[in-house]
């Protein structure tokens, strides 16, 4: 107010005030704003869909889109449905046909090496067939795949020029029979699994029992092959607990022999062996596993003959000379 009692502005001004406090708050809902941000939204994708309409694509990127999609959707298929095998079969027959069409054809396959394995074994683990060409046939896949034969240590594969195919083979030597939970196996001196049974023919090869006696054959029966005289009394090497060796021999008798050196324990069983005839003796089982000690155990009938002889023996008086 001035001095005269009067207002010094007028009162309108708060009234204008009142009402763009009021619009603000209509604009500032969220349901206006809402409105807002989705018109704005709009007109930018219009914009953007107007600029993408300008372009002008080459020629033939439908056609070559719909293609891709019609691809696509085939190996898919292809893949779900585990058709690739018999697609890639396929693949492979016809160009085997052309190359045959043209005189690559395999007229002669030269093998050699082969004792053990027979041919159309080696053919078919090679993947040579009737209708495999000279140019296609992969000869390190070949190789590879013939050495997945547990007889075939070694294969070499070679192609001459227009029609031969030249094959190669080191085979493994059995070398023992080994026993395993009631089954019989071939294997070979590194202890590699030949065959899981055992042919006629293999037979006189020694035989090693238990667990892990596949891979500890080589050495122990190399030190046993010194001893010519007890090796051909043996009929099965027994591994105990993967740790050593006992012998059965073909009389019925057990020698148990020591974990550490048991080549020496042979050896002073072969000459009690020469010695005392021991193992022709009535005896079930001879220990060896202490160095300096020989323990033999009498059969039934032996103990109870013994013990009768001694019951037997006159005693000896006191006084009397020895």
């Amino acid at each position: 107010m001035d001095r005269r009692g009067r207002l010094a502005q007028p009162l309108t001004w708060i009234a204008q005030r009142s009402a763009r406090a009021a619009r603000s708050r209509r604009w500032r809902s969220p349901r206006i704003e809402a409105t807002v941000l989705w018109l704005l939204v709009a007109r930018a994708a219009q914009q953007i869909f107007a600029l993408i309409l300008k372009i002008r694509l080459p020629r033939g990127v439908g056609l070559t889109a719909a293609l891709l999609v019609i691809i696509g959707a085939v190996v898919y298929g292809v893949i779900r449905g585990d058709h690739l095998p018999a697609i890639n079969e396929a693949v492979r027959d016809a160009r085997d046909q052309a190359a045959d069409a043209a005189g690559f054809r395999i007229l002669t396959v030269a093998l050699s090496g082969n004792a053990h394995v027979s041919r159309e074994e080696v053919l078919r683990t090679a993947g040579v067939t009737a209708r495999t060409s000279l140019p296609f046939l992969d000869v390190e896949d070949a190789r590879e795949r013939l050495k997945t034969n547990p007889w075939i240590a070694d294969a070499s594969v070679l192609k001459l020029y227009p029609g031969e195919l030249q094959i190669g083979i080191t085979e493994r030597e059995p070398f023992a029979v080994w026993q395993q939970q009631g089954q019989l196996f071939v294997i070979a001196a590194d202890g590699t699994v030949l065959e899981p049974y055992v042919a006629a023919r293999l037979l006189r090869l020694p035989l090693v029992v238990g667990r892990g006696a596949d891979k500890r054959a080589r050495e122990f029966l190399a030190a046993l092959d010194s001893y010519p005289e007890i090796r051909d009394e043996v009929r099965a090497s027994v591994l105990v607990g993967e740790r050593r060796w006992n012998l059965r021999l073909r009389n019925g008798q057990d020698v148990r022999l020591p974990e550490v050196e048991p080549g020496r324990a042979l050896e002073r069983l072969a000459d009690l062996d020469r010695d005392l005839k021991l193992t022709s003796r009535d005896v079930v089982a001879i220990d060896l596993r202490v160095a300096d000690r020989v323990t033999v155990r009498l059969s039934p009938a032996a103990a109870q003959a013994r013990l009768d002889a001694l019951k037997k023996k006159p005693a000896v008086k006191k006084g009397d000379s020895a």
